[in-house]
């Protein structure tokens, strides 16, 4: 196992994910808020955004799978090329007959592809990296994710402001492809698994000794894997339908400047992740399992500001400020938590079932993520005028959950 962290195979994986995670975070963010400024619903918007999330946690375990029985620069590859195409249609297509269904299938398209690209790249790492270096190769993946996340929205909603949807589609084709043609000249190596027979049977064989492992042979893991299905559902769900809906349809922010600063805000969030990720790199041996639960604290601490100030304050711009300023620390401690449990559970699991394990801890993690979005879409609608009533509530539940964990961790050894 090769201990040098950046070589030129890990190098051109980083850079590939730096291409195509802008490309992702520009058109997921652009068609979300395309659809909101076109209906004002954040029903239809959370309910939208639920659906999107579906194909991910079906594609997610067969992701992994995939993973672990092909190589993984194949699968980055293929699932560019893939993505690349799927906007040149959507585009192709956007202004005729019903663009709901449209962008609705877009969305789930990729969101689906996403679900089934990231494992391969996680389970990639320590075929990359020595055990040693697990956490700082988290922790860069982390960074770029959060670099992406970070330019992908603020440039695309400028870009969509300015200019509407179209040159921002194209810009995200032009990534994918350049992602996809990089991506062409990295060497992963892998190990080939044999089959268990027919797919059907394959796939219920790895999931069920997926689950196996996670819930029996390191009941640790699962614990935690439901951890994270609470926050999902009561913080993650809520922050998606919320920065959107609050800034685009009721603070008083002027519609000339409203798109820009939701992307401006999405970026907040992905510069705390950027925060947390260099943090997790640099304190990565100071960093103690067993006080993981105490960052899931933070997060959920940092939401109850945000509903105080939308119930107290009637400007805009400050409740704005508010809110970027608390999702900016509360991405920042998530990231430093998600490196964490994931340089845990490649730790706690033989390398021929990391993809399939992460994936599954993916895929359970985000079976909440649907029904949240969907719930707090009818929230906000049926709470106008009260939307902090709303957010107090997933910021209490959240914390609740989050002391909850904070036991569970301090507990592990």
């Amino acid at each position: 196992m090769n201990q040098k962290l950046f070589t030129r195979d890990f190098t051109m994986v980083v850079i590939g994910q730096v291409i195509s995670l802008f490309g992702n975070a520009a058109v997921r963010f652009v068609l979300p808020l395309y659809l909101l400024n076109t209906t004002g619903s954040s029903a239809l918007f959370g309910t939208v955004m639920a659906c999107s999330f579906i194909p991910s946690i079906i594609l997610s375990p067969i992701g992994g799978m995939i993973a672990d029985r092909v190589n993984k620069r194949n699968i980055m590859v293929v699932l560019d090329f893939l993505t690349a195409g799927l906007i040149v249609l959507f585009a192709s297509r956007v202004h005729t007959g019903d663009f709901l269904l449209h962008l609705t299938i877009t969305l789930m398209l990729l969101y689906g592809i996403a679900g089934a690209y990231q494992p391969a790249v996680q389970a990639s790492i320590p075929a990359l990296v020595g055990q040693e270096q697990y956490i700082a190769a988290n922790s860069v993946i982390n960074t770029v994710n959060a670099v992406s996340s970070l330019i992908g929205p603020a440039l695309g909603g400028v870009l969509y402001s300015m200019f509407g949807l179209a040159p921002v589609l194209w810009v995200c084709v032009v990534c994918f492809f350049l992602s996809a043609v990089m991506e062409l000249f990295i060497h992963i190596p892998h190990a080939k698994q044999d089959a268990a027979g027919r797919l059907l049977k394959t796939v219920k064989k790895d999931f069920s000794s997926s689950l196996r492992f996670i819930f029996r042979d390191r009941p640790a893991i699962g614990k935690s894997m439901l951890v994270l299905c609470g926050i999902n559902l009561f913080l993650s769900a809520m922050i998606i339908v919320a920065i959107p809906y609050l800034i685009t349809e009721v603070l008083p922010l002027g519609d000339a400047w409203a798109n820009s600063l939701c992307g401006f805000a999405e970026s907040a969030l992905a510069a705390g992740g950027l925060v947390g990720g260099i943090c997790a790199g640099i304190f990565a041996k100071r960093l103690i399992l067993q006080r993981a639960g105490d960052l899931l604290v933070i997060c959920a601490l940092c939401v109850l500001p945000m509903g105080t100030a939308l119930a107290v304050i009637s400007s805009g711009v400050v409740n704005y400020v508010v809110i970027v300023l608390c999702c900016f620390f509360m991405m920042m401690c998530s990231s430093m938590f998600s490196v964490q449990m994931l340089a845990f559970v490649q730790e706690e699991t033989p390398e021929t079932l990391i993809g399939k394990v992460i994936a599954v801890i993916m895929t359970v993690a985000m079976c909440a993520q649907p029904l949240g979005n969907a719930m707090y879409g009818m929230l906000f609608e049926r709470c106008g005028g009260f939307e902090f009533t709303v957010v107090q509530f997933a910021g209490l539940i959240s914390l609740c959950i989050a002391i909850s964990a904070r036991r569970l961790f301090r507990k592990l050894k």
